[in-house]
């Protein structure tokens, strides 16, 4: 390819990019504004690929997005059981999750959604089965965003002692999930509003 084509091709591209931008802006929006996710939460190995998921939500990728959402969840679940020292020891996941709202680790509403994301076709899609092609990925991406907001909220909620302009600071509600440190800081993932 010349650099004379290769210019021609980078300048109809941007035009491309840029229309298809300007014709899908306001679905992107709204699809953005119809998640309503944690804008604050703990930074673990699984922070950025869930806000990836609200990207992949947001540009209309609907299969990637329930398919990053089941993973995440899936790490997120495994963080939960290592934070409170539990294991599967070969239990069926309902039983544990049963156990988990019992001992006050989880809420009925963050078991509910842990339950309804795994629920989500996760073994047809992840080994994409003929069945797939039936699946509202739509739909479903939605609802296991807004499910894992649920999650984010429970797992990384925090209050603020007093204005932050005013030397407040962000109180962790669960710090067992936020690995404070000395001083009581934290590292924390920041996503737009």
């Amino acid at each position: 390819m010349t650099e004379h084509t290769h210019g021609f091709r980078r300048t109809e591209l941007r035009r491309s990019f840029i229309s298809e931008f300007d014709h899908t802006r306001e679905e992107r929006l709204d699809r953005y504004l119809e998640i309503q996710h944690a804008g604050i939460v703990a930074h673990h190995h699984f922070s950025p690929a869930s806000s990836e998921c609200i990207e992949l939500y947001r540009d209309g990728h609907f299969l990637s997005a329930v398919m990053v959402s089941q993973a995440v969840t899936e790490g997120s679940w495994r963080f939960v059981l290592e934070r409170n020292n539990e294991s599967t020891q070969g239990r069926p996941l309902n039983v544990l999750i049963e156990l988990l709202v019992e001992r006050g680790v989880l809420t009925q509403t963050c078991a509910g959604a842990f339950s309804r994301i795994w629920g989500s076709f996760r073994n047809d899609v992840h080994h994409m089965k003929p069945e797939v092609a039936q699946v509202p990925f739509r739909e479903l991406a939605k609802q296991n965003l807004f499910d894992l907001g649920l999650i984010e909220k429970e797992l990384f909620a925090w209050t603020v002692t007093e204005p932050v302009h005013r030397g407040g600071k962000i109180t962790p509600t669960q710090p067992k999930y936020w690995d404070v440190q000395g001083g009581g800081t934290a590292s924390v993932f920041l996503r737009n509003p």
